[in-house]
């Protein structure tokens, strides 16, 4: 349960460096700034409307949600919030630069965290895994896919793309194995966790 929500908490903080490095977002935060810019929400509640949204994409899909996937919903959002409502604006890219290193290398560690914790993946990457499990399509090729189109509609909308987009999608797999590797819980026996059928890890970590 630590790792889990210590996970899902860091994960929304150090996607809050991103945001305020302002040199490009992880994909999904592409569409959710995006989304923020249309509609005055802010990108934790927008990001959380949309992660209950995708949610809801599980049911003919006959994925089955954990705790882990709920949490995800409704606790990194409020950490992003609460995090960009803390943190200064930074003016400078000397200050820019590690705020984006930082929040990449935060972020593989906070995906290692939650993951590890074995209750269940998010609700992007279930979606992931079930698309595969319907479609029979490789789970990089539905990744890459969808994860185009949520940046191109975000980037549409007004979201950040740059170099830290590109550093984030190729450094976010190696750091989140690495990290999984390190922070993998031994298995309680008896536990009753319902998680989603599949393998959710594969959904992040790039081979």
């Amino acid at each position: 349960m630590f790792q889990l929500y210590g996970g899902l908490a860091l994960y929304g903080g150090s996607s809050a460096l991103l945001v305020k490095a302002g040199l490009g977002l992880e994909p999904w935060n592409v569409l959710h700034q995006g989304l923020a810019e249309l509609t005055g929400l802010s990108m934790g509640v927008v990001l959380t409307i949309v992660g209950a949204g995708v949610l809801l994409l599980w049911v003919p899909l006959r994925q089955r949600p954990g705790l882990g996937t709920v949490s995800n919903v409704l606790v990194i959002g409020f950490a992003m919030d609460a995090a960009l409502g803390a943190l200064p604006e930074p003016r400078s890219l000397a200050v820019r630069i590690p705020l984006l290193v930082s929040g990449i290398v935060l972020n593989g560690l906070a995906t290692g965290l939650y993951i590890a914790a074995d209750f269940g993946p998010g609700p992007r990457d279930g979606l992931m895994t079930g698309l595969h499990r319907r479609t029979g399509r490789s789970i990089r090729l539905i990744r890459t896919a969808v994860e185009v189109a949520v940046v191109a509609t975000g980037f549409a909308l007004g979201g950040t793309v740059g170099v830290g987009t590109i550093a984030y999608a190729l450094a976010i797999g190696p750091l989140a194995q690495l990290f999984l590797r390190a922070f993998a819980a031994p298995t309680a026996s008896g536990r009753s966790t319902v998680v989603a059928v599949g393998s959710p890890e594969r959904a992040i970590l790039r081979s």
